[in-house]
């Protein structure tokens, strides 16, 4: 009861945070990323490898999304403008990477660095991955214009099917990402930004296959991922 009493007079405090702007909060740390000839895209080691070994408090997970509901909404279904991504349904191990991720510095996202930073230690982290996870994903995101389909579905099944499946469900026990109901203005400027080199802790076999594709091939592959639908973790559109 403690720790979700305290998670929710941090909600209330961090959102005014994102309502004055995240220029108020100290800078994120410069960890390693993918520019180190010594960089491991999943190196086993520090908090994610604690909080990956914990069941996460359901109760206590939605006690701390108050804090990320400011931003991605109470659904989980962000913006379909793609400002903030879509995270109901996400795998724990993939959320869990990427949270610790950005508190090491070894993501840069400056938006989400002060919030990242109020989850208190690796249970926390744990517990609101697992929350995140049971939301359903919403079927209402933000999708491309539709113009290249078919040569989208082709790029899909031939270089990112074996990874993130069929139904864009990802692969949890690899960390590869839900891509299903994703936004795909956000999922073109992560594309473009690994890409680009951009992202520091991108996988590097992604890398390797996306800088391969001209921009509108980019566009037509992400068009086509923005309507991938997973039954099995789908619910009914929403956007609050």
């Amino acid at each position: 009861m403690t720790r979700r009493l305290h998670s929710l007079a941090r909600g209330v405090a961090v959102a005014a945070l994102c309502l004055a702007g995240a220029a108020l909060a100290q800078p994120a740390p410069k960890g390693s990323g993918i520019e180190s000839k010594d960089y491991k895209w999943n190196a086993m080691e520090g908090e994610k490898v604690e909080a990956l070994a914990l069941k996460g408090d359901l109760a206590n997970g939605a006690a701390a999304y108050e804090v990320c509901s400011a931003c991605h909404l109470p659904s989980g279904s962000g913006r379909s403008d793609g400002t903030f991504p879509q995270l109901a349904g996400q795998h724990t191990t993939v959320l869990i990477k990427q949270i610790a991720d950005i508190r090491a510095g070894r993501r840069d996202n400056p938006i989400m660095y002060p919030f990242a930073t109020t989850l208190t230690d690796p249970q926390e982290l744990a517990d609101v991955a697992a929350y995140i996870q049971s939301l359903p994903i919403p079927t209402g995101n933000g999708k491309g214009p539709g113009t290249n389909l078919a040569v989208g579905e082709e790029l899909f099944k031939r270089d990112c099917v074996q990874c993130h499946g069929d139904h864009g469900q990802g692969n949890a026990e690899k960390f590869y990402p839900v891509l299903a109901g994703q936004h795909y203005e956000y999922l073109l400027r992560q594309i473009r930004d690994i890409a680009a080199l951009r992202r520091r802790n991108a996988n590097p076999d992604m890398v390797k296959v996306v800088q391969g594709y001209k921009d509108e091939e980019l566009q037509a592959v992400v068009d086509y991922m923005s309507r991938l639908h997973w039954p099995e973790r789908s619910g009914k559109a929403g956007g609050g």
